[in-house]
């Protein structure tokens, strides 16, 4: 990264996440700073990660390279106006992760043409496991992706997305994504639970296969059909599992559903910013 000082607005779970991360991949802790009115944050953020904290955005803004909007999408607009007044020139690279909060309303509450990279980070980043698209606006340099790049990736994988539209459908599968196989290993426990297993035993069975399905689809790289077909024997357990997922349409409901979380994921968005900013 070649900036050096990284200021975050707010300083909720998603940027006690990226911090944390930042740290761990040996980022200075003194070239952070984390503004947040809340005192109780505040104090909490520079015990666990001995950065500099404080109550005030602008003085947050000073000799920042680098600025991560880290507030609620509720606040955002607020926020971004109260900063516009701080912002030098040239200005910092902005790096927003507040959900469905668009870029042309982000530029247009900042009042500036800041350079301005939106990112949809998920909840696994608290484990450093998360995944990240991002969006970057006309004035971004590649430089200014590579930095965004190395913030986001301390906390998992990240991706580039050349239309912004296209946000919806990542809130839609893997912002919401967790909840998805939360749901489903809620099922197998419990159906592991019905066929007599205790409960501690179905949980931990469900939760280890689900991490290493992960492990081995990500380590190998094969296809998710492939890897489906190679673990599944013909006229096997498995198979006759298949069968009934999908005699319920198992497929076209996951469609439905990722679909309705991403049409809900643009009306939010037109609700918070306006359709077009």
């Amino acid at each position: 990264m070649t900036r050096t000082k990284i200021a975050f607005i707010g300083a909720g779970n998603m940027a006690s996440s990226l911090i944390g991360g930042l740290l761990d991949d040996g980022y200075a802790h003194e070239n952070i700073v984390v503004a947040d009115p809340d005192e109780e944050r505040r104090s909490q953020v520079a015990a666990n990660f001995g950065v500099k904290v404080t109550a005030d955005n602008h003085r947050a803004l000073e000799r920042a390279d680098i600025v991560v909007l880290a507030v609620k999408p509720q606040v955002l607009e607020t926020v971004c106006r109260s900063l516009a007044s701080a912002i030098a020139s040239p200005p910092p690279l902005f790096v927003s992760i507040a959900a469905g909060a668009r870029t042309d309303a982000i530029l247009r509450w900042l009042e500036h043409d800041v350079p301005l990279i939106r990112s949809m980070p998920n909840t696994p980043a608290a484990v450093r496991a998360g995944a990240t698209a991002l969006y970057a606006t006309a004035s971004v340099t590649q430089q200014d992706r590579n930095d965004a790049e190395s913030l986001l990736r301390a906390v998992g994988v990240t991706v580039w997305v050349d239309d912004e539209s296209l946000l919806d459908a990542v809130t839609a599968l893997s912002g919401s994504g967790p909840a998805y196989f939360f749901l489903l290993m809620e099922a197998m426990q419990s159906a592991g639970e019905s066929l007599g297993l205790a409960p501690d035993v179905a949980r931990l069975l469900t939760l280890q296969t689900a991490f290493g399905a992960a492990k081995i689809a990500l380590e190998s790289g094969a296809d998710p059909a492939v890897l489906r077909q190679r673990v599944t024997s013909p006229g096997g357990t498995t198979e006759k599992a298949l069968e009934v997922l999908r005699g319920s349409d198992f497929v076209t409901i996951i469609n439905k559903a990722v679909a309705a979380a991403r049409e809900r994921g643009a009306e939010l968005a037109d609700r918070l910013g306006g359709k077009n900013g």
